[in-house]
């Protein structure tokens, strides 16, 4: 059951936590700025998949828009000069929202497994023709010149935390418009599709239409994320597009789980710490853990992370009672 908007405190909880966050990050470590960046450039990738799946959909080529943004990033600064974070950002919106809004005409007439592979290949289409691309480094990639911030040009640890700052301001807005199209009209019509889109189609909605917005939404989104990893590590490659990409994708939407626009955040953010120390500790064997740690979670959170909150809701409830 949804929330009443009275009671809704998800926007001050969010501006709460992404607060703290960068009070974090003004103060932690450089490795651990960057490992809190890319786990919230991830995190607005699973909100596109998450948006999907909320109609029934699961995108297994995510992957797809996660690369154009970066490699719209990436060009625009190695060939062109462009290099302020603003107009790279649009750059990465305009380049994924086209693309999305073609496939998606085709993309929009699938369901279940059908639109799953379909989204997959259209991702490994994209990855074929980068690796061959040898003016764009082949399967090397290529290193993209530093941001800018409105004509400021920041350097070493002040470029990275003007990044993260950008990043952490981003994805609470985001959050916050995506929090607000999932509780409007349109963002119902994904649950209704997902139970019976028959009768959605009764009412005189266009399921095809609503599917192709949502797809386009999450293409705009996920190509954010491409824009803000590329300014984070400085380089893009044709791993971006691949398949296993797209999976961890799915893989953190499943482990945060979608009850909560929060729930991507906190599984991306799991997921980075997870598999940082996983490796430090455990070099050898560290996907085992990362496998232990799905396993673990679907075995006794099948509703993902975020089921804890519904949990902890219930208890105290019954407590107060």
């Amino acid at each position: 059951m949804t929330a009443s908007p009275a009671k809704d405190r998800t926007v001050p909880v969010l501006a709460l936590a992404f607060a703290a966050v960068a009070l974090l990050g003004a103060m932690a470590p450089g490795w651990l700025v960057f490992l809190m960046q890319i786990s919230l450039a991830n995190g607005l990738v699973v909100l596109g998949v998450m948006v999907q799946m909320r109609a029934g959909l699961v995108s297994f080529g995510q992957g797809l828009y996660f690369c154009l943004g970066s490699y719209a990033a990436g060009m625009a600064g190695s060939f062109f000069g462009i290099t302020d974070a603003f107009v790279l950002l649009l750059l990465g919106i305009l380049v994924s929202v086209a693309v999305a809004a073609v496939l998606g005409l085709q993309m929009a007439r699938y369901r279940e497994i059908f639109f799953a592979m379909l989204s997959l290949a259209f991702s490994m289409v994209l990855y074929g023709l980068l690796v061959k691309a040898e003016v764009l480094g082949s399967t090397d990639g290529f290193n993209v010149p530093n941001a800018t911030f409105l004509g400021y040009a920041p350097s070493g640890d002040d470029l990275q935390l003007a990044a993260f700052l950008l990043t952490c301001v981003i994805c609470f807005a985001l959050a916050v418009a995506i929090h607000a199209y999932l509780h409007a009209t349109m963002g119902y019509i994904g649950d209704a599709i997902r139970q019976n889109e028959v009768r959605v189609e009764f009412l005189g909605v266009s399921v095809e239409r609503a599917i192709h917005l949502k797809y386009v939404i999450a293409a705009a989104i996920s190509g954010i994320g491409g824009v803000l990893t590329a300014i984070a590590v400085g380089h893009v490659d044709p791993g971006l597009a691949y398949w296993t990409t797209s999976g961890e994708f799915v893989f953190v939407a499943l482990l945060g789980g979608t009850g909560n626009i929060a729930a991507p955040f906190i599984g991306a953010f799991v997921l980075e710490f997870v598999r940082t120390y996983a490796f430090e500790y455990s070099p050898e064997t560290w996907q085992m853990v990362l496998g232990a740690t799905m396993l673990a979670v679907i075995l006794f959170l099948p509703g993902g992370l975020w089921s804890l909150t519904k949990k902890w809701s219930r208890a105290r409830e019954r407590r107060e009672s």
